[in-house]
């Protein structure tokens, strides 16, 4: 039995397989700086593996980038959460995503979470949601290619579909 409480989830609205991501806007933080940046933009460069995580201090978050650090995925990954710039210039540097080259938007209002229908109202907090756990892999047109939300409280994608996916690309 886990230490922590598991629960389920309420259903998610999310994109689906085949069907172009939202668009949007946010500040993107590397190991040095960051500055406003639009997903179609990063899109245009390439395939993405859009990856929404609870904020940075969490355990889940911790457990998702250990495990997409190791290994090694070919494509641009980034993460979007509502920690702030500032939180996540932190992240990057103690969990080494700034040398595997990932970046991380910045969304404190969590808007881009309900724009792609995974925003998780966080218990006891009145008016505070964070996005659940969800991956998307988005072709250069924002084609959704793979995607996987959470179902239960704490949930953790499966990898392996993750690099299946990206090795179908």
């Amino acid at each position: 039995m886990p230490d922590f409480d598991v629960s389920r989830l309420p259903e998610a609205d999310h994109p689906a397989i085949g069907e172009t991501a939202p668009d949007f806007t946010r500040p993107l933080v590397n190991g040095e700086f960051w500055e406003d940046a639009a997903l179609s933009d990063l899109c245009a460069e390439g395939p993405v593996l859009l990856v929404f995580h609870p904020m940075d201090g969490a355990f889940p978050t911790t457990y998702v980038w250990q495990e997409l650090v190791e290994r090694d995925l070919d494509v641009q990954v980034v993460g979007c959460s509502i920690s702030t710039p500032y939180e996540h210039a932190t992240a990057i540097e103690e969990r080494g995503l700034d040398e595997a080259g990932y970046r991380l938007f910045s969304d404190p209002q969590n808007g881009v979470a309900e724009e792609y229908g995974i925003s998780h109202d966080l218990d006891g907090m009145t008016g505070v949601s964070e996005p659940r756990p969800s991956v998307f892999l988005l072709e250069s047109d924002r084609t959704v290619a793979y995607a996987w939300t959470a179902q239960e409280w704490p949930d953790f994608p499966d990898y392996d579909a993750i690099e299946a996916a990206v090795a179908d690309l």
